[in-house]
């Protein structure tokens, strides 16, 4: 005999399930977000006649998911190419990100291709999106606005419109009559997901789906949201910078580890194809205390500025201040340079930043940072044109970092004429079997140690051990 179904409690925030109340959630942590939900009505599963007949793979035509771009190139690298037709796309991002405006402009260069494109809000009303859409210049005759809260009625428009893409903004503020609960609530944004879901694949259209964050950088709703989805991007900027980069964290069609990059303008976001320039500063004299070096986001080599400043200190604990770094990577590069290299920072205020509010956590940069401090304590500049690459350990040695090649290559492209980095990374794309041979245009030098790249470069001034290879250009 089956057991009887048994009402049990659900995390509003996660989706969680417990067959007892608990007060906090044993999956994303949340105190006090349990809620009793009544017991499940069992059916017995039975066989039914295939809708359609299951055919050898070689046999499904496969140009029917052709993508197609969306006009945006920095989106499209992203998606591995484009569009593809039934793919369900979530974007997610904090508030005031830039969501919806980048939304609105891809469905106007959608629909400004020719093909009809559905708009759906439930945050906005239609006159408030259209003057956004005045405002940013996406007023094109093929895109249609809805101003709907309600699955049923955004199921009719999508029948009505016969749309090539669908966009929600957002999935927390629509709600399905059959299911229990608020919008935004656990069973709800799975009825709504699973919905769009069914009819994106019936229909060949793809949807994009606005998805908002909790307070702690994760996407609000259940875990299987981001399960029912085809394609999860995460939209990142600071709200004090124009900087913005979607990142793909989930790609069934491509790539999942590669990020495009935007600004946010008066005409709205634009594309910023190459962005190394705005982690950098320009500087007409070498200036003591900066450091260059080449960070990889996803599989996008982007430059990014070390700047340092050590200060004699007036208080017992000297200042640690770091901005864009981690403080406790920067604190254990403080410890090596003092215990291995000798440079005494013990007694001083320190202050280390990125330039233009990039946020680095790459171990690749970890030279540049010992370099930038070593260079602010010794009042002695790093080379202009030099770019360092190496993650440090705590023995004080260069450790290799993966993408050498392509990190040397970006610099080369850029201008640089000398890097600096551990001898066991290669920049010519092959795996590492000694010495790195030198990319065009770029002399490479390789150090060993800390202590030997302070010398190289010539911010050590003869401390330290000589254990590095010579020069290759």
């Amino acid at each position: 005999m089956a057991k009887a179904a048994r009402a049990g409690f659900t995390c509003s925030e996660c989706g969680w399930s417990s067959v007892r109340w608990v007060g906090r959630c044993g999956e994303c942590q949340t105190w006090g977000s349990m809620v009793e939900q009544g017991a499940p009505k069992l059916k017995a599963v039975q066989s039914a006649v295939p809708t359609a007949k299951a055919v050898p793979i070689s046999d499904v035509a496969a140009d029917a998911a052709s993508r197609t771009l969306t006009g945006i190139g920095e989106l499209d690298r992203v998606l591995g190419g484009g569009l593809v037709p039934g793919a369900v796309l979530l974007l997610a991002g904090e508030p005031g990100v830039g969501k919806s405006t980048l939304l609105l402009e891809v469905a106007a260069r959608w629909a400004g291709a020719g093909r009809r494109t559905l708009y759906v809000t439930g945050e906005e009303s239609a006159a408030q999106v259209r003057l956004r859409a005045g405002r940013t210049g996406a007023v094109v005759d093929d895109l249609y606005l809805a101003a709907e809260t309600d699955l049923g009625t955004v199921l009719g428009h999508i029948e009505e419109v016969s749309p090539s893409l669908m966009v929600l903004d957002s999935v927390q503020t629509v709600g399905a009559a059959e299911a229990e609960g608020s919008p935004g609530g656990v069973t709800q944004i799975r009825e709504v997901t699973g919905a769009l879901v069914r009819v994106a694949k019936r229909r060949g259209m793809a949807v994009v789906i606005v998805g908002h964050v909790t307070k702690d950088g994760t996407i609000a709703g259940p875990r299987l949201l981001e399960h029912l989805v085809d394609v999860v991007l995460a939209f990142e900027g600071d709200r004090h910078s124009g900087f913005r980069m979607v990142r793909a964290t989930k790609n069934r069609f491509g790539p999942a580890d590669e990020v495009g990059c935007f600004e946010m303008a008066e005409q709205g976001i634009v594309e910023v194809p190459d962005p190394s320039g705005l982690f950098t500063s320009q500087h007409v004299d070498p200036v003591p205390g900066t450091c260059i070096s080449v960070t990889m986001e996803g599989r996008r080599p982007l430059l990014a500025e070390i700047q340092a400043l050590v200060a004699p200190s007036a208080l017992q604990v000297p200042r640690r201040t770091t901005h864009g770094l981690e403080s406790a990577r920067v604190s254990m590069i403080l410890a090596v340079l003092e215990r291995r290299c000798g440079i005494r920072l013990s007694n001083r205020d320190v202050y280390v930043s990125t330039v233009g509010g990039a946020k680095v956590s790459d171990p690749a940069t970890d030279l540049a940072v010992a370099l930038a401090l070593a260079s602010a304590a010794t009042d002695r500049p790093v080379p202009t044109g030099l770019v360092a690459l190496g993650e440090v350990g705590l023995a004080g040695e260069l450790r290799r970092i993966p993408s050498a090649d392509r990190r040397v290559a970006e610099a080369a492209r850029l201008g640089f004429t000398a890097a600096v980095l551990p001898p066991s990374g290669r920049t010519d794309g092959r795996p590492a079997a000694g010495r790195p041979e030198p990319a065009r245009g770029i002399t490479v030098r390789q150090a060993m140690t800390l202590a030997g790249a302070l010398e190289a470069v010539g911010v050590l001034g003869g401390r330290g051990r000589r254990e590095d290879p010579p020069a290759e250009g």
